[in-house]
C-alpha cells in the first residue's frame, strides 16, 4: 500500500460526506458514551465472557481510543475544505454539483480517511440494525447512505492498493 493518493468527488458528494463527518464528530465528542450502542461498537469489548475484564478494560482505554477517531474525523473534515471553507448541500448552487473537489491524501490522511469511513459505517450499520448481512434491504432507501460509504472505502482501498 503506497498511502498516497488523489480523490476525485463531485462537490454534492464533498458536502454530504462532510455532513456525514460533522455529525460523527458530534456523536463520538458527546463523550463517555457506552450507553449509546452505536460508540460501543465503536470500543468493541475486549472480553466477551469476562463482563468485569471487559468494563475495565474500556475504561481503561475508550477515552484515548475515542480521542484517536475524533482526530481522525477532524482531519477528514479538513481535508474536504473547498477554499478553507466547510461544504454542505445547503451551501451548493445546483449548478455547482458536479464541480469536482479533488482531494490529496498523504500516508497521514490516507489511514486517516479509512478509520473514519470505516467507523462511520458501523455507526450506521447499528443505527440501521445491521448485524449480518441480511439485515440489509436494498428496497429501503436509508441504507443507501451505509452502501455508499461502503463504495468510497473500497475505491480507496483499491486506489491504496495501486
Amino acid at each position: 500500500m503506497t498511502g498516497s493518493v488523489e480523490l476525485d468527488l463531485s462537490l454534492i458528494e464533498a458536502a454530504h460526506l462532510t455532513d456525514l463527518v460533522e455529525q460523527f464528530i458530534e456523536v463520538i465528542s458527546a463523550g463517555e458514551a457506552t450507553d449509546d450502542p452505536a460508540v460501543a461498537r465503536l470500543v468493541p469489548d475486549a472480553y466477551r465472557d469476562d463482563d468485569a475484564a471487559a468494563e475495565e478494560f474500556r475504561r481503561l482505554t475508550q477515552s484515548d481510543l475515542l480521542d484517536r477517531r475524533l482526530a481522525d474525523a477532524q482531519l477528514v473534515a479538513t481535508t474536504l475544505l473547498r477554499d478553507g471553507e466547510q461544504l454542505s448541500p445547503a451551501s451548493l448552487d445546483v449548478t455547482e454539483f458536479d464541480d469536482r473537489l479533488r482531494v490529496h491524501l498523504d500516508r497521514h490522511a490516507s489511514a486517516a480517511w479509512l478509520r473514519t469511513l470505516s467507523a462511520l459505517r458501523l455507526v450506521l450499520a447499528t443505527r440501521l440494525g445491521i448485524h449480518t448481512e441480511d439485515d440489509h434491504d436494498d428496497a429501503d432507501g436509508r441504507f443507501g447512505i451505509y452502501d455508499w460509504l461502503g463504495y468510497r472505502l473500497d475505491g480507496l482501498v483499491r486506489a491504496l492498493e495501486r
